[in-house]
């Protein structure tokens, strides 16, 4: 079987070296532009106004200042939400039954009363955001801001930190229309479905590259995950597989399918950011549906 030669996007007659890191074209070596991680093309060097690093520097990876930020917000909103709840929140006993003040704000769906319906599905659209920065328990979000630190560390200098927020917000809300669509009526929040969403980009990601995800060690932490998540009771099923299948989406369309059309750099982005915007607003449609 003979393979096929790759040729540049820009000079159909050169073999390309490497691939453009952010769109994912073919270059030829007097296209490529040496970036903090891998190579760029001149379209997305002259887009992205990156720098252009020599020496040790070239090899020095991007601070993954997103992923800092986020697990920050985390933090801040679960010692806030403490403050106000007391230290219910450090255990793992649910702090929602009586409405902590911004954490019962936020969940994807809850009932203060018997006679006081709030969610979704009564017109707090912003629950489908707000969940995924809410947690139950230490325990909850340290092992949250574990993987998030995992993942966000190795994948947001691959890929470029908008591109990153991009692909980590679409999970999110994914991982919400996930919830809306198997367990509406249960308290559901937590990083959990974005953090899936990341695995599921980074799969897309090592099979666009042709790297095995068993010889890589990456089948086997999604396995292990996936058998906590259908194997360990009150743990959100469509959240977990909603954010897997939404990043996995945003791998494809960063990988697989724009790199084989000429198209703007910005482009894949903003497709990406459409996944999520079509999740939210097909959250909406399902909440229509249970509103009384």
């Amino acid at each position: 079987m003979v393979s096929q030669i790759q040729t540049c996007y820009l000079h159909p007659d050169r073999r390309a070296g490497v691939k453009c890191q952010r769109c994912d074209r073919p270059i030829c070596p007097s296209c490529m532009t040496q970036a903090s991680v891998g190579f760029h093309c001149p379209e997305c060097s002259r887009a992205g106004h990156q720098e252009v690093y020599t020496g040790a520097e070239a090899f020095r990876p991007e601070r993954p200042i997103v992923t800092l930020v986020l697990i920050g917000i985390n933090a801040a909103v679960f010692l806030a939400g403490t403050a106000k709840a007391g230290s219910g929140l450090l255990s793992n006993a649910s702090p929602f039954a009586n409405d902590y003040g911004m954490i019962g704000s936020g969940v994807l769906v809850h009932s203060r009363t018997s006679f006081e319906l709030v969610g979704v599905a009564h017109g707090e659209w912003y629950r489908l955001i707000t969940a995924g920065f809410l947690h139950v328990g230490v325990w909850h979000i340290a092992l949250n801001m574990l993987a998030l630190w995992f993942l966000g560390s190795q994948l947001e200098p691959l890929v470029g930190r908008v591109k990153f927020a991009v692909v980590y917000t679409s999970s999110l809300l994914a991982g919400s229309l996930g919830v809306m669509i198997l367990s509406p009526h249960e308290i559901t929040v937590g990083a959990s479905g974005a953090i899936f969403g990341l695995l599921g980009f980074a799969v897309a990601y090592q099979r666009s590259r042709g790297i095995n995800i068993w010889q890589s060690g990456l089948g086997m932490i999604l396995v292990l995950n996936l058998v906590f998540t259908f194997g360990v009771s009150g743990i959100s099923i469509g959240g977990h597989i909603g954010g897997l299948i939404g990043g996995y989406l945003c791998g494809l369309i960063l990988y697989e399918l724009t790199p084989r059309m000429r198209t703007h750099p910005a482009v894949p982005t903003l497709l990406c950011g459409a996944v999520g915007a079509a999740c939210f607003v097909a959250s909406l449609v399902v909440a229509s549906g249970l509103s009384p």
